[in-house]
């Protein structure tokens, strides 16, 4: 293996590992990004970044990686590779593990607070019981798992992400722009964090270096998903919206049978972060402000897909 050094490995460099290299590169640290493909590679290249092209589901692929004070591991299902859950975030997180240079510091992990699947509304923290029910929490528990057994210690810490939005990216804006009915049956709460401040949470994490540390990653305001929509609703100068049941075991299903709140007590107070979108009326009306309501339902950036924005 031919080893170099870098400051910051992101690995998986999409909504939200993009911004974080983002935010790095102009704090001045040098930063190694990675992408399965060539093209992508070029672009991010030109962008300032030191791209390497690899895939984690090939450890051939695996041996240039270098000797980075901090690794985030911010990876996303991608449907049309046909990896399941647990060859992207298990297998995946195995063979990475396996191939970082030893001098690699602190591995950052980002999971889901889909690892919890409490249905009676209780409040849930990083002491609760983890019992997810869909697949993707079910394989980021493992991942989770893998990691803190590993030889490398105490050198990681897990941020739990809540459903994360943001600009391109509104949970059931698609629904509302189409009109069509939503499975969204009460009781429901949307646990969410604006990108900005998942970022901020990466970033404050790496600073730190709260090794062996498992933070929940959540705006604190659990949002009632009807009053959600139809706030959403007006933002977007569109019809209220309409509801339908969610078909049993649909992912829709999946997500109104797990009925918890997320709080953000630790990551807050030991991070020592102060959110810039403290509950998702804040967060909502920003990206609506900066982008017209026509423009985000004319390019459906509003994703109904829950395993695109599976955090919460």
């Amino acid at each position: 293996m031919t080893e170099f050094q870098t400051d910051k490995l992101v690995v998986g460099c999409g909504y939200l590992g993009h911004r974080v290299a983002k935010r790095w590169r102009a704090d001045g640290d040098a930063v190694t990004v990675t992408t399965r493909s060539g093209e992508r590679a070029g672009t991010l290249a030109n962008r300032g970044f030191q791209p390497l092209v690899l895939d984690l589901q090939r450890p051939e692929t695996l041996v240039d990686l270098p000797a980075a004070n901090t690794v985030l591991v911010a990876v996303g299902l991608d449907r049309s590779s046909g990896d399941g859950y647990q060859q992207r975030y298990v297998q995946g997180l195995e063979h990475l593990l396996k191939a970082l240079p030893a001098r690699a510091e602190t591995v950052i992990y980002t999971s889901t607070t889909g690892v919890y699947g409490q249905d009676d509304g209780a409040w849930v923290d990083e002491h609760s019981e983890c019992r997810p029910r869909t697949p993707g929490g079910q394989a980021h528990l493992e991942a989770e798992n893998l990691l803190r057994r590993h030889p490398r210690g105490g050198a990681w810490t897990i941020l739990r992400m809540a459903g994360m939005y943001g600009p391109d990216r509104i949970p059931l804006a698609r629904s509302l722009g189409t009109g069509e009915p939503i499975p969204a049956p009460p009781p429901g709460k949307m646990n969410l964090i604006h990108i900005d401040d998942a970022v901020q949470a990466v970033v404050a994490a790496a600073a730190a270096r709260s090794v062996g540390q498992t933070f929940c990653v959540s705006d604190g305001h659990p949002a009632d998903r009807r009053e959600y929509l139809a706030y959403l609703a007006n933002l977007l100068g569109g019809p209220a919206p309409r509801y339908t049941e969610a078909e049993p075991r649909s992912p829709q299903w999946a997500r109104a049978a797990s009925y918890k709140q997320v709080r953000n007590d630790r990551l807050l107070a030991e991070l020592r972060i102060k959110l810039q979108y403290p509950s998702y009326r804040e967060g909502l009306a920003s990206v609506v402000s900066a982008q017209d309501a026509g423009g985000l339902q004319s390019r459906k950036t509003g994703t109904d897909d829950p395993s695109r924005n599976r955090r919460n």
